[in-house]
């Protein structure tokens, strides 16, 4: 049975490349309308664009985003084990992210999630090589309070966004572009507005496009909060 969800757009705020949706942002979107507690796996068909009509539609327990008759986004519960990258301090977290590349070299620089926005505008996660950790990247999140609209949680949109730039920046080197393909992630507690986190991601492998990368957001003392695996196409 199919049944109409509901009718939105998306605004300019949570974009990813300029004049499209954070694929993070979207992917969480898509996966809020699935039951909460174990993994979902959302495919990104298309770019969302920002500021036009689009709708949501569940048949069969999959949800679909829809603009106009073309499908942008598909969610699916999965029963896939996630393999988070290991904890890395805050203060290794900290460091690396002195060293994001994204300060010199940024495809999107107004990305909602690692683009350089003003605090409380953007969430200002900007991963870099850890040292002496290879093919891993992290940094610190502060969760500001008006991302979250002054709740008690973080919305799910921007949980699922941290599990997703840092996944690219794990693969991308100077003048590199790549977009997301696939997000499969599961969240185990709650992200409590006003505190600071830890997100780690660790490349996986590469195909061809295709880039492979696994993703974690953790609490300061290692407990793990969200982990997610990524696919990238590069461009």
């Amino acid at each position: 049975m199919k049944a109409l969800m509901q009718e939105f757009s998306v605004p300019d705020r949570y974009c990813g490349p300029k004049g499209m949706a954070n694929g993070g942002w979207i992917s969480g979107l898509a996966a809020s309308y699935l039951p909460a507690g174990g993994a979902v796996e959302v495919t990104l068909r298309a770019p969302t664009p920002l500021g036009t009509g689009l709708r949501v539609e569940r048949e069969n327990g999959r949800v679909t985003l829809f603009h106009g008759d073309r499908p942008l986004v598909e969610a699916r519960p999965v029963d896939d084990e996630l393999t988070p990258p290991p904890f890395v301090s805050l203060h290794q977290a900290t460091v690396a992210a002195r060293r994001f590349l994204g300060a010199e070299s940024h495809p999107f620089p107004t990305c909602f999630v690692c683009g350089d926005r003003e605090p409380g505008d953007g969430m200002r996660i900007h991963p870099g090589p850890v040292g002496g950790v290879p093919d891993t990247v992290a940094a610190p999140w502060f969760a500001h309070p008006e991302l979250a609209e002054w709740s008690a949680s973080m919305p799910l949109t921007h949980v699922w966004g941290a599990l997703d730039c840092p996944t690219g920046w794990a693969h991308l080197e100077p003048g590199g572009v790549a977009l997301l393909g696939r997000l499969t992630a599961r969240t185990y507690r709650r992200v409590v507005p006003g505190r600071t986190y830890v997100v780690v991601a660790r490349r996986e492998g590469r195909e061809r496009r295709k880039l492979f990368a696994s993703g974690a957001v953790y609490e300061v003392d290692g407990r793990l909060v969200a982990a997610s695996r990524a696919t990238w196409i590069e461009i």
